[in-house]
């Protein structure tokens, strides 16, 4: 007779349990993917230092990528030029000068063996790309560029 009372509540009992889990979980999994939770793991070095999982880019997708690095660094800096914007716009421009170099590597690379059409397009999306980043230069303050806070 006892026993008759206590299996029915056995199901209930594991049931209970596995929704709770299964909350508990749920609860976890967005709390992580949540947008404050991933603002507090984002540092300069993490920006920086971050590529695209979206494959290998083209020369003409890597240039206008730094054109458009460097333009929104012009655009930045002529909204609020503060020291603080200016240090980040510092390390902004030194990346976009790294990915300059990658870019003339990778235009010397494929250009002997390309057509003649995709060297001239190879080689005015550099240009496009090196005009853009003297922009972003002419656009920094001179003082920017000397050192950054952590290297003083």
């Amino acid at each position: 007779m006892i026993l008759a009372v206590k299996l029915p509540l056995i199901p209930l009992f594991v049931g209970g349990v596995v929704v709770l889990l299964a909350a508990g979980f749920l609860a976890v999994r967005r709390g992580l993917s949540s947008p404050a939770y991933r603002l507090r793991k984002l540092s300069p070095e993490r920006i920086t230092a971050y590529r695209s999982s979206g494959g290998e880019q083209s020369v003409e997708e890597f240039a206008a990528s730094i054109a458009e690095r460097a333009n929104e660094i012009s655009r930045v800096l002529e909204e609020d030029s503060s020291e603080i914007r200016a240090e980040m716009c510092a390390l902004g421009y030194r990346r976009c000068a790294n990915d300059m170099i990658t870019l003339t590597h990778r235009v010397n690379e494929e250009a002997p063996g390309a057509p003649l059409a995709r060297r001239l397009r190879m080689k005015r999306a550099r240009k496009r790309a090196v005009e853009a980043l003297a922009r972003a230069r002419e656009s920094l303050p001179p003082e920017a560029l000397r050192a950054t806070r952590q290297e003083k």
